[in-house]
Order: C-alpha cells, then sequence, then structure tokens
C-alpha cells in the first residue's frame, strides 16, 4: 500500500485552504439564509461553487495533491463530530423536527432551550471551534457522503481529492465530557468506540476510489500524558492495520509533534506531515528517528500562520539536506491556509515595502509548487533575495522610547489602596451590570464608513452619523438600567483594525478577511515597522458619549498583546520588542482618556495566552513580556481610574494567575455558561483578591437568557466573590446579535443582578 518513493519526483501539496471565498460568498449566504433571504438550495449552491473553484485553482496551479473536505458550512471540527454522529442528547428531540443542516447550525448558533455548543478557541490559533459534547456510552455512526459527493464532482473535473479530516484522538481531545457525565469520565474513554468508525470511513473511502486520506492531530503538538500517548500508538495501530483503507498522512499542525513523532514513525502509517515552520527540525534529529525513512515526509515549510513570503532560497537549501535523511518528499505548508487571507493580488494600494514582502493563501500555494519544481529541477535565477527588497526605515523616537522604560513604569499603588480611591470617585451598587463595549452597527452606520472610504462622505457628516447612532446607544442603556455605559464602539468596524488604522507601524487591507468561526470574518492587519500612535484613537467618541449622561462610560481599549496577537507580526525583531511599542502607545492613550475626565478604562487582553508556547519551554518568559505590556499600558493613570480587562477562557490555574498578575481592577471572563462553574471553583479556591465579572450568557449565541437562568449564576457566583467585587455581565460584546436578542438577555441581566442586591441587603 505504500507507494514507492522516487529520487527525481517531487510532490506539491498545502493541508487546507480558506473556505470563505475570495469575497466573503459564504459569510453572505450565511447570514442571508439565517435570516430568511435565500433557500437551504441555495445555500448549498453557494457551497458547492466554492468549493468547486477552489479544487479547479489548486489544481491550476500545479499543485499535485490536491486536498478535499476543507469546506466547511460553520467549522470544520463540528463537521466532524456530526460526520461520527456526535450529537448530544440534549440535541435529540431536534432530529425528527430539522433538516440535517439546520439541526447542525443549531448545534453551532443554538435556538430558545438548546445553548449551542460552547464556542472555544482552537489550540494556539485566531480561529475558534465549537466543541463536540461527549456522553458516557455514546453510539457512534460514520457518514461520509459529503465527502463522497466531493470525490465524485472532484474526478468529473479530473481532480482526485485527498479527503482532510480531524483525526480521532485529537476530536475527542478537543472535545468535552456533556453536562450530567459521572466526574471521572473523559471523552478519549470512547476511543474503542469510535476508531471502528474511522475504520469503516477509510473502507468506504477507498471504494469510492480515494488513494490517500488526511488526518489532522494538531493536539499532539501540545504537551500530552503517557497514557494519552499510549491511546494514539493504539489509534493508528488500529488504522494501520485496517485490511481495506487508503494510504494515511497524519499531520501534527501548528508546533513540535514531539513524541507523537516517534510513534507515528514506527507504525504502519504511510507519510506524516510536520510543521517545519514553528518547529523546525534538524535532518540530524530526523534521520535519529527509526522508520521515518521509509515514510513520506510533508515537509511544512511554508508558513500557513503569517503572511510574509516564504525565503525559498533557504527553504530550498533545507529541503536539500531534508531529501538526504527522508527520499520522499512532498513540499507542504506548515498547517492549513485557513488563518491567512485569500489573494495579495486584491491588495491594491498596500505599502509598497509590505506588498513587495508579503503572500496570502494563493501566493503561498505558488510558493509550495516552486519549492517542489526547484527541488527537482534546480532554482530559477529569478528568485529575490530578502536583502534586495527595499529597507523599512527605523523610526528612532519609538526605539529611543522602548529603550527607557524602566520597573517603576509598569507598576501602581496596591490595589488595596486603589480600590478605596475608586470607590469614592465612582459610586456603583453592588454586582454592577455593563457590557463589554460593543452594540450592533446599524446599515446607515456601515454605509457611512463605505461612503466616508470611497469619498463620497465628508469627515463632518459622518461624525454627525456617528454621534446619532453614540446617542441611540446611551439611551438604550439607560432605558435597560445598566450601571456603567459604553458608547458602543459604533465608530469601529473590527477591534484591532480599528486601532491599526490610527497607529504608525501597521498595515491593513481592504480583502483580507480571514474566518474566526462561522460567518464571522476579521482583517488581521500587518506590523511592518515601529508602533507609535500619533495622535488620540478614541477621546472624541467616548467623551461625546460621556457628555450625554451622569452614569459613567467606560472607554474600550484593546490591549497590546491582543494587538499582537491577532495581527500579522514582522519578524525581525523578538515579539517582545514590538509588544513595548505598542503598549506604550495604548499608555499614550489611557492617560489623554483619565484627562478627559473618563473613569473606568476597559483594556481588553481575550488573547493573551494565544502565543502562549504549546510545550513548558519558554512559557515562563513569554508569560512575565507579556504580563509586563499590559501592565506598562494600563500604570500611566491615577489610582482612582479603574482598569478594567476582558480575558479569554484557558486552564483554571492560568485564569486566576493572569486575573492576579495583570493588576487589573476588574476582570471580564469569556466562559459560556457551562464552563463558568470550573470557572468560579477556581476563583474560590486561589483566593481572588480583585474584582471579577464572570461572563453570565454567551454574547455569540442569538439565544436569549432567561432572568431565572442567570439569577442561579450570579447566586453561584457569589458564593465565589463576595458581591463587592462580583460584576454581571455578558461575557463578550455585542456586535453581532440583533437589537431583538441584546435588549430582552441585557433587561433579564439588569433584573437578576437587582435580585442579588436585594438578597445581600436582606441578608
Amino acid at each position: 500500500m505504500t507507494s514507492s518513493p522516487h529520487m527525481s519526483d517531487y510532490r506539491s501539496s498545502i493541508l487546507g485552504y480558506p473556505r470563505i471565498g475570495p469575497r466573503r460568498e459564504l459569510k453572505r449566504a450565511l447570514d442571508s439564509y439565517w435570516h430568511g433571504g435565500i433557500t437551504q438550495d441555495e445555500l448549498v449552491a453557494t457551497g458547492r461553487e466554492l468549493q468547486e473553484q477552489t479544487w479547479s485553482e489548486l489544481a491550476a496551479t500545479g499543485l499535485s495533491q490536491v486536498p478535499g473536505n476543507t469546506f466547511s458550512f460553520y467549522d470544520h471540527v463540528l463537521d466532524a463530530a456530526f460526520m461520527f454522529g456526535m450529537i448530544p442528547s440534549r440535541f435529540a428531540a431536534l432530529k425528527e423536527e430539522l433538516n440535517p443542516l439546520d439541526l447542525y447550525f443549531t448545534m453551532a448558533r443554538g435556538k430558545p432551550d438548546f445553548p449551542p455548543l460552547e464556542l472555544v478557541k482552537f489550540i494556539s490559533s485566531n480561529y475558534y471551534y465549537r466543541q463536540p459534547e461527549i456522553e458516557p456510552g455514546m453510539e457512534f455512526s460514520v457518514d461520509v457522503s459529503s465527502i463522497l459527493d466531493e470525490i465524485k464532482r472532484g474526478a468529473a473535473a479530473g481532480i482526485e481529492l485527498r479527503p482532510v479530516i480531524m483525526g480521532p484522538v485529537t476530536l475527542l481531545l478537543m472535545s468535552k465530557a456533556a453536562q450530567g457525565a459521572p466526574e471521572d469520565f473523559v471523552p478519549l474513554d470512547m476511543l474503542d468506540a469510535l476508531l471502528p468508525k474511522y475504520v469503516e470511513m477509510c473502507e468506504q473511502l477507498v471504494k469510492a476510489g480515494t488513494t490517500c486520506v488526511q488526518l489532522d492531530e494538531p493536539y499532539f503538538t501540545l504537551e500530552r500524558t503517557d497514557d494519552e500517548l499510549a491511546l494514539f500508538r493504539r489509534a493508528y495501530d488500529v488504522l494501520g492495520s485496517a485490511g481495506l483503507r487508503p494510504r494515511l498522512l497524519v499531520t501534527g499542525q501548528y508546533g513540535d509533534f514531539g513524541p507523537a513523532l516517534d510513534i507515528l514513525a514506527a507504525s504502519k502509517v504511510e507519510a506524516i506531515g510536520l510543521d517545519l515552520v514553528a518547529a523546525r527540525k534538524t535532518p540530524q534529529e530526523l534521520a535519529a528517528i527509526p522508520g521515518l525513512r521509509r515514510k513520506r515526509l510533508y515537509a511544512g515549510v511554508v508558513s500557513g500562520r503569517n503572511v510574509w513570503k516564504t525565503d525559498k532560497t533557504a527553504a530550498l537549501d533545507y529541503l536539500k539536506e531534508l531529501q538526504a535523511v527522508v527520499p520522499d518528499i512532498v513540499v507542504s505548508t506548515s498547517c492549513t491556509l485557513l488563518h491567512v487571507p485569500v489573494d495579495v493580488l486584491s491588495e491594491y494600494d498596500l505599502p509598497g515595502a509590505v506588498a513587495d514582502r508579503v503572500a496570502f493563501a494563493k501566493q503561498k500555494v505558488g510558493e509550495v509548487v516552486a519549492l517542489a519544481r526547484a527541488l527537482r529541477d534546480g532554482a530559477p535565477d529569478k528568485w529575490q533575495a530578502r536583502d534586495e527588497l527595499a529597507p523599512i526605515e527605523p523610526d528612532n523616537a519609538v526605539l529611543e522610547r522602548v529603550a527607557a522604560i524602566t520597573d517603576e513604569d509598569a507598576t501602581r499603588l496596591p490595589y488595596a489602596e486603589r480600590r478605596e480611591a475608586q470607590r469614592a470617585a465612582v459610586a456603583l451598587p453592588i454586582v454592577p451590570t455593563t457590557t463589554l463595549g460593543s452594540f450592533p452597527q446599524t446599515n446607515a452606520v456601515r454605509q457611512a464608513r463605505y461612503d466616508l472610504g470611497q469619498d463620497r462622505l465628508s469627515y463632518d457628516d459622518y461624525v454627525e452619523v456617528i454621534k446619532a447612532e453614540i446617542a441611540s446607544v446611551v439611551r438604550l442603556q439607560e432605558d435597560i438600567g445598566l450601571d456603567v455605559f459604553v458608547h458602543g464602539e459604533i465608530e469601529r468596524n473590527d477591534m484591532i483594525q480599528y486601532f491599526a488604522e490610527l497607529m504608525n507601524g501597521f498595515a491593513v487591507t481592504r480583502n483580507g478577511w480571514v474566518q474566526v468561526y462561522g460567518s464571522r470574518c476579521v482583517r488581521p492587519p500587518i506590523i511592518y515597522g515601529d508602533v507609535s500612535r500619533p495622535k488620540p484613537m478614541t477621546l472624541e467618541w467616548i467623551g461625546y458619549a460621556q457628555s450625554l449622561t451622569d452614569k459613567p462610560v467606560k472607554a474600550i481599549l484593546t490591549g497590546p498583546v491582543t494587538m499582537l496577537a491577532f495581527s500579522f507580526v514582522r519578524e525581525d525583531q523578538p515579539l517582545e520588542e514590538t509588544v513595548k511599542q505598542i503598549a506604550l502607545a495604548v499608555r499614550d492613550e489611557t492617560v489623554d482618556l483619565e484627562n478627559a475626565g473618563i473613569k473606568i478604562i476597559q483594556v481588553d487582553e481575550p488573547a493573551i495566552r494565544t502565543l502562549l508556547p504549546r510545550r513548558p519551554e519558554g512559557r515562563e518568559e513569554y508569560l512575565n513580556w507579556a504580563v509586563s505590556a499590559f501592565r506598562l499600558a494600563t500604570a500611566g493613570v491615577r489610582p482612582e481610574t479603574q482598569i478594567h480587562t476582558h480575558i479569554g477562557l484557558s486552564g483554571v490555574a492560568a485564569v486566576v494567575e493572569a486575573i492576579e498578575h495583570l493588576d487589573a481592577d476588574v476582570t471580564y471572563i469569556v466562559s459560556a455558561t457551562r464552563s463558568l462553574y470550573w470557572v468560579l471553583d477556581a476563583l474560590q479556591d486561589a483566593g481572588l483578591t480583585r474584582g471579577v465579572g464572570p461572563g453570565v450568557y454567551e454574547s455569540r449565541s442569538a439565544r436569549i437568557p432567561d432572568i431565572d437562568e442567570i439569577d442561579e449564576l450570579l447566586t453561584r457566583a457569589v458564593q465565589a466573590v463576595e458581591p463587592e467585587r462580583l460584576w454581571a455581565n455578558p461575557d463578550g460584546g455585542l456586535k453581532t446579535r440583533h437589537h431583538w436578542q441584546l435588549e430582552p438577555s441585557l433587561r433579564n441581566l439588569v433584573a437578576a443582578a437587582r435580585r442579588i442586591r436585594r438578597r445581600a441587603s436582606d441578608a
């Protein structure tokens, strides 16, 4: 079943590709379908068109292997769970009521009485997936009809597809035990029940003409226990020994495959994909692994995570060294290209120094093909060396300011002293209610922003549109009865891009969309030079909102580490130096806001753990500079000014550690309600000293939580954090919600918080 390597036949492939379409065609179709604008048949037709367009374009580049099953209507992890029948019993009542696609969307988005699966960050990327729920005794099944349909349509176009499927062990590791499962139950307990379905899947695929299937096991680039590694070995012993199957390509994307590489090298698996960008292996290291020489190596030398062009000369030299120890090489990407925009050629106004240096998904495919050809035929003379590009001039003023930073610049008065000053400055009830920043944006606002960019609207007229909408948001919050207002971020297209457009050292794109989850897409900016803030970025809008009300209006800024993590970052200096530059720019903004009378400033860091090294080496160093950057950004204000932050969900110890070390006065935690209990347990056990707002309903879900549900969660929270330090809030921004969802949810939040106050007063 193993194909014989041919020394002169070097192949090219990629591990995945963007699926939203070059102009976000999928997003528009999804939003239209969800709101009744198109039929399901029309949505499916859009999906088929995007699939077939992608296959044809990839085949036309000269790519020798085209991946299939990379398209998804929402999330590829949810697709895998659906394929293997991982439908929790709490959705069972909907199986007869809904067709399969609408059941799939309900699991992703929720509906009354059916909360969605939890939204969880995908490893260290900026992508989020819906977390499968596994129950003891769950009866798995297998339905590969959609893949078989792809194979048939691809074959009709003369294209053989290599299906891409989440590997069985990672799929279970990415899942959670369903609510009500025994405390000692973990999804991996179900591996023996799941593996026969993977064997069955492989048999169906090979009968349909598939010669190779790709199984992604990215969770083994994280640190894994001996028991988990033993299960990994068992899984690929079973799959490798299956009687009728295609060749197996097992990939370890997003980092170092670690001990899993040795296990696969000793197995019957034919091919292994390695991320040789994030975790480069020397030829000597690979040569020392028994059995690896007999495998086909998908050498991931083109980055799927960043947009900088590959240094093809250096990559080719490295590939030649690898060829000496693993002769059968397929030049590939380090991971799926899902995390980069589609085509740089649609960017007609990037600064020249940036445009010359970047490659998006289409261009990265071209790099893969070019490297494979050069490995066979030799490098062409026309490859441009990096040192031939026009230099990017440094900003000496920024560099001097960073060099002058001291420890005192990142230090505030102790929290206990600040707390008393803040109570005197801002009178708030116990369990204050607030939101985390963004409100829905109207079509009028979007049109005004577009017209401004097209020079069809004057800036003064644009300001009037934005101010009118801010006034509407303030009136709505007054009517709902919130205690701390926000201005709604009406002027912002995206929390990262907005600030990037106003800072030096960043470049932004027009069509550089990247999927975050479902129909949610962002345009990550590109950090290419030294970062500074030429002038205030938010003062005009937040100051106007504060002028409309006596209630405190909270300023919302994006933190330095999140700006770094959600951008494509320059590679010519350490991340630590770049984040200090961003922190100083944010610091200047906080001081200006304070001087304008803003008493509460929220500096969001939802991605502070995104850049955390995936293995123990380097973690302490990263946390030191990441925490220091936040403190540098927020320590310029006076003690009476409250600093709030918003962090993402992560491990129990990590949450508490972040809350304490960031030294924010209040921390909001992204935690879907079904994960809130362990967060509260962690806060109670750790003896938290600062304010905390554990999100009591999921802002990304269309579902409206009722008062009793929020009351129950806040009551539980009071047991972990006394009412004087507890805040009531949704777990994220409300930009993606409609007012018919937002208003009742917030009114129920306010009503539940008032119940808590009454009970505390009675006690």
